[in-house]
């Protein structure tokens, strides 16, 4: 089929970044605005440089890089050369400059090991993965790419950090989707879904639905009977379409409502040819404005396709024709489209009966074929006389190699000869050194003798005085024992006294620590009875809600069907059937406020299934015209006890509420995922948001209720909030 052989095509096309001219002005003056701060443009010029390059304006690109990278080798921190110097190596390598790209690519190691920022070191990983990949060593690429996620892991959060880590996923879910390993690419396509929500990047956000949506459409392929995959693929780039529609002017380039415009077209071709039609109408409108050639080819070919299946010949015919128009307007010309154009337009003015017709477009599908297995042969042709000639280059390249170590080893005899004639000489001046010390030595035994008889007199002198000093050392000792049996006594009487007061150190040291340790467990109470004090509190409040709801709700409605039963008149039988229905209808409102307060108090779906069910009802039930929630469950095992479930719902109770009532919000997001014995919890919303500052989650009572159930669950609670962007809410809790 012409159209699946676009589709590939096209989702190769769609994985290189096309920078809208808005998106490259709103940098330029950004970049610009903040020349006279060194840190500030070192962290905006990666971005600068690669909107430059996907932009056509090669040249400033790699200029902007070199301005940048002369400023970030004078850095203490390599942080910001290692990431200028990957962008750029990444750069060189699109570009074909293969030995520019090493090169760069290594300077970019070097700086990496003369920093310490993990987010650095992962960036270089990633862009030396992305060069091995395109180098066709995969091996080496998925080692470099698992090293970046690991630096990735251990980084600070920062404003780019998810934007990065969500690309390195994405290029191993790529990866194992090639080698056709369907765990390992569902497991990255996932993470890279998370992670593109937390960097909250439309784009990044779209990126990952197409990549969910394709990931699910090979196993159904694979599996076309499993109407489960088939709706997983549907869904996924239904979102896909949704997030370009709510962020368009966010949206990096509005090809990509085409690109996914045409996977779901070419879905729905097998089932549904109605919804196949309008996506691929949608899909061609959206091309031809934007003069996108392989997306306006691919939207004709499956038109073409679906006129072929209501035996529309001529309107078949014509929409290969436009797409053989356009794919030979495209920079990027992929021959084999060509060649299958060709031959579907054969086939169907086959089908026509018009066989001079059908056989002159097999002639040109044979004349292109053969031309471009002419030109192959004058490719392998010239690659061989590369080769030779490169073989005839490095002969020569031996043979100067043979002539200068010749040179050299008549530069070595020459520095021999010279040596030995400097050793020579040197030998000589020995000789005459010699001599001389032969002449010092009989002069010093001349002196030596003088010495030996002025020596005998200082010893003579030296024994009278040695006596003399004698007799005074035998007077000292004798003064000096008394004053060391003084200084004895003394030292003992000190020492017993410094053992003493140790003593009455140590004592006094371990009744403050005895007391230190009473304080601290009196403060571990005084927390467990805050925690329990505010968790009856919660019970308190939920009893009065209930109270409130019976009297106000049920009370009412008992009463009024009380009230109307009372007014019944006996003689009147009309009057007594009216009263009758209005009772019971009554009596089923009362019915159905018991059941919804029940409901409240202990919800059924949770003791019957779980946890994901009855979140999933609560959001269905609260969600309404004017707010829609979400829920998502990734790798949730539903482990945790029904007891942590209860008040895991009534925490998400208790935000949801608290978000309709305050934060006017028309989507909520409930997110519950496992990872390593941890359940995360996350609620966001699109709200007014709030000052974090001005919060004090002691004196608020629906935070405050909230936050003793966490610390009963031995959680934590991170709240981030942005006045008119949004509040999101994030808890960790252990499993076991």
């Amino acid at each position: 089929m012409l159209h699946r052989l676009l589709f590939i095509f096209t989702l190769l096309i769609c994985s290189v970044f096309v920078k809208a001219q808005d998106v490259l002005s709103k940098l330029e003056k950004e970049y610009y605005n903040n020349s006279n701060k060194v840190t500030e443009q070192l962290n905006i010029a990666p971005k600068y440089a690669k909107a430059l390059y996907f932009n056509n304006l090669k040249s400033k690109s790699y200029q902007i890089l070199a301005t940048n990278i002369s400023i970030a080798t004078k850095e203490t921190d390599g942080k910001y050369a290692t990431i200028l110097y990957a962008v750029q190596a990444m750069n060189y390598r699109l570009d074909n400059k293969e030995t520019e790209a090493l090169k760069s690519l290594n300077m970019a190691k070097t700086y990496s090991s003369k920093t310490k920022d993990n987010e650095a070191k992962g960036y270089f990983e990633y862009a030396n993965g992305w060069i091995l990949i395109r180098n066709n060593k995969t091996t080496d690429a998925v080692a470099s790419y698992l090293k970046a996620i690991r630096y990735y892991e251990n980084s600070p959060t920062t404003s780019t950090l998810y934007g990065r880590f969500a690309n390195a996923v994405k290029e191993l879910s790529t990866i194992y989707s090639n080698l056709n390993e369907y765990e390992l690419e569902e497991k990255y396509s996932k993470q890279f879904l998370l992670l593109a929500s937390k960097q909250n990047d439309p784009n990044l956000i779209f990126d990952s639905y197409m990549r969910m949506g394709y990931m699910y459409e090979q196993k159904y392929v694979q599996n076309p009977s499993n109407i489960n995959l088939r709706n997983k693929v549907e869904n996924y780039y239904l979102q896909a379409i949704t997030t370009f529609n709510r962020n368009e002017t966010a949206i990096l380039s509005k090809s990509s409502l085409s690109y996914a415009a045409i996977n779901l077209a070419n879905l729905y071709s097998d089932f549904d040819r109605d919804k196949a039609m309008k996506y691929a109408l949608l899909a061609n409108n959206i091309s031809l404005e934007t003069g996108e050639a392989i997306h306006i080819a691919s939207s004709f070919g499956i038109l073409a396709d679906l006129a072929i299946q209501n035996k529309e010949y001529d309107l078949a015919k014509s929409y290969f024709l436009k797409a053989a128009m356009e794919i030979e307007k495209s920079p990027l010309r992929d021959y084999n489209i060509e060649l299958s154009i060709l031959e579907s337009l054969s086939q169907i003015s086959e089908e026509q009966g018009n066989y001079k017709e059908a056989l002159a477009y097999y002639k040109s599908y044979v004349d292109k074929y053969k031309s471009l297995y002419d030109q192959e042969k004058l490719d392998i042709t010239k690659r061989l006389e590369s080769q030779f000639e490169k073989e005839r280059q490095e002969q020569k390249y031996i043979k100067l190699q043979l002539e200068s170590d010749k040179k050299a080893q008549q530069i070595k005899l020459i520095n021999i000869l010279r040596t030995q004639r400097e050793q020579v000489y040197n030998n000589l001046k020995l000789v005459e050194e010699n001599q001389r010390e032969r002449l010092k030595f009989s002069e010093l035994n001349s002196e030596k003798k003088e010495q030996q008889l002025r020596l005998a007199k200082l010893e003579t002198l030296q024994k009278n005085n040695d006596i003399d000093n004698y007799k005074k050392l035998l007077a000292y000792k004798e003064k000096i024992s008394k004053y060391y049996i003084a200084f004895i006594v003394f030292s003992i009487a000190l020492i017993i006294l410094l053992l003493y007061a140790y003593k009455q150190r140590a004592n006094s040291m371990r009744q403050r620590d005895e007391l230190h340790a009473l304080a601290i467990e009196k403060e571990k109470q005084n927390s467990k009875i805050s925690t329990l004090t505010a968790l009856l509190e919660g019970q308190e409040q939920e009893r009065g809600r209930l109270a409130r709801d019976l009297h106000d709700g049920l009370g009412g409605l008992l009463s009024g069907t009380k009230l109307q039963l009372s007014y019944l008149n006996p003689t009147n039988s009309e009057n007594i059937q009216e009263g009758i229905s209005k009772s019971i209808n009554q009596i089923d409102g009362a019915v159905e406020e018991l059941r919804r307060v029940a409901h409240n108090l202990m919800p059924d779906l949770l003791l019957k299934y779980s946890l994901e069910v009855a979140i999933q009802e609560f959001a269905s039930r609260m969600s309404n015209n004017a707010l829609d929630i979400h829920t998502e469950f990734i790798n949730y095992s539903n482990s945790i006890s029904k007891e942590k479930q209860l008040l895991l719902y009534r925490i998400i109770q208790e935000l949801v509420n608290n978000t309709i009532k305050h934060a006017q919000a028309s989507e909520i997001i409930i997110q519950i995922s496992e990872e390593e014995n941890i359940l995360n919890l996350i609620i966001e919303d699109n709200g007014k948001g709030f000052n974090q500052e001005n919060l004090d989650v002691r004196k608020t009572a629906g935070f405050h209720n909230i936050e003793s159930r966490v610390q009963f669950l031995k959680g934590t609670m991170n709240i981030i909030s942005e006045l008119n962007i949004g509040t999101s809410i994030e808890l960790q809790i252990p499993i076991q």
